[in-house]
């Protein structure tokens, strides 16, 4: 007999805008898929490093938290907490590492408890950030000033690169798992 599997994505109720609701869903199934992951992991496959300036699996989930943080704070134009938030710095995810750099000495023999509290910290404040929001306050326009220039994006486009983001790293994540098991 087969089985029916459904995979939907709704709007959540409490969320004043059905695009941040689609987009924190998005990002509550994607971390889903993290966990389910890396659920088996444990401190010293989350430490493992390919080679000297490459990324570990713990560094890709801290940096997950850290910039689900940093992309709330931009979207609400609020400062950027990331401290107060999850506990650890904007940097105290090593990266970008040296090229021949060992992973940062602030994870090493940290298991899986201590990432999850981490992406969930930041999820908790991402939903903080989102609830609120109106459709219209994705539509407007963010400039940012940099040495490099400026940048103007909207709040559709971070909700965009929030999701992205997370994808992104969990390939990464796969394929490090890969690695150490090869």
């Amino acid at each position: 007999m087969t089985q029916t599997t459904q995979r939907l994505l709704e709007p959540i109720a409490e969320f004043g805008s059905v695009e941040a609701s689609l987009a924190f869903g998005q990002l509550e199934d994607l971390t889903r898929r993290l966990w389910a992951l890396v659920e088996s992991a444990d401190a010293k496959e989350l430490a493992w490093q390919p080679a000297p300036g490459m990324n570990t699996i713990g560094m890709l989930i801290a940096h997950i938290a850290i910039a689900e943080v940093y992309w709330g704070s931009e979207l609400t134009q609020k400062a950027f907490i990331c401290e107060q938030v999850i506990g650890i710095g904007p940097d105290d995810d090593g990266m970008p590492l040296a090229e021949s750099a060992p992973p940062p000495p602030n994870l090493a023999g940290k298991s899986l408890p201590y990432y999850h509290d981490l992406v969930m910290r930041a999820r908790e404040h991402t939903r903080t950030v989102l609830e609120p929001l109106a459709d219209d306050d994705l539509t407007r326009l963010l400039e940012r000033r940099s040495p490099k220039g400026t940048r103007v994006l909207n709040g559709r486009w971070i909700l965009f690169h929030m999701v992205e983001h997370l994808g992104g790293h969990l390939g990464q994540i796969g394929l490090l798992r890969h690695l150490y098991r090869a």
